[in-house]
């Protein structure tokens, strides 16, 4: 108790520590991947996101703390996201011939994940609060933070509901998919995509070109869809 309570002051003054430790967690998470065989249970997100955690509680510190210290991180984030245009561009042609099945498996992958997560946690008894955090988990990061807390969520609780949703996606994805025999990339990616959002479509990219513009696709779309009708889900309520 007595070095946690020496290191609070530390490590709440400097947002340093903490974007070294998001660094160097990712980097060992990223070595123990690569050495597992690509292991689904050991992306990178998950193992670095169980170490960052495990460090918060040792020291003590609150997530806030943490967030504000890895504000560039998260800056970048949206950059990040931008750059996603140009595997896009270079798949525009299919684009423009799947648009009709791509707005209605958005809609419905859309809808499905706001009304699943609203409907299980208020049947489980869960707060307002709580059921507003965890509306736009399907959305990015960037998107489901501002919706959550505009609408009167914890952001905190939004970004847990946010990783969680993407680390389960990237994990669950391939076993499913290949139980269902999903063999098209653009299929793939577009429904990776739309329910583990950046998680998702990082996987996606170092497996197929196609399967990554399809993912960052959906990943984009479903956060403009998610900004649009989690207000109008919310306000029904």
């Amino acid at each position: 108790m007595a070095t946690s309570s020496a290191l609070g002051p530390w490590l709440a003054a400097s947002p340093l520590p903490w974007l070294l430790l998001t660094l160097l967690a990712y980097a060992a998470a990223l070595a123990l991947y690569r050495r597992s065989g690509a292991h689904p249970l050991l992306i990178p997100v998950f193992t670095a996101v169980v170490l960052i955690v495990a460090v918060l509680l040792a020291t003590g510190t609150p997530y806030a703390t943490y967030r504000e210290g890895v504000e560039l991180l998260s800056f970048l984030i949206g950059p990040a996201t931008v750059a996603l245009a140009l595997p896009l561009y270079e798949q525009r042609q299919r684009i423009r011939a799947m648009w009709r099945p791509l707005c209605l498996a958005l809609l419905a992958g859309c809808s499905a994940a706001i009304v699943s997560a609203v409907g299980i946690a208020w049947a489980l008894g869960a707060s307002m609060d709580t059921l507003l955090s965890l509306a736009p988990k399907s959305a990015t990061m960037p998107i489901a933070l501002p919706v959550a807390e505009r609408l009167g969520g914890l952001p905190s609780f939004a970004a847990v509901a946010v990783a969680i949703t993407g680390i389960a996606g990237a994990v669950l994805a391939d076993p499913l998919l290949r139980l269902l025999r999903v063999q098209d990339p653009a299929v793939r990616g577009f429904a990776v995509g739309l329910t583990a959002h950046a998680i998702g479509t990082a996987r996606e990219l170092q497996t197929h070109p196609a399967a990554g513009a399809f993912a960052a696709l959906a990943m984009g779309l479903n956060g403009v869809a998610t900004a649009v009708l989690v207000p109008l889900f919310v306000a029904w309520l």
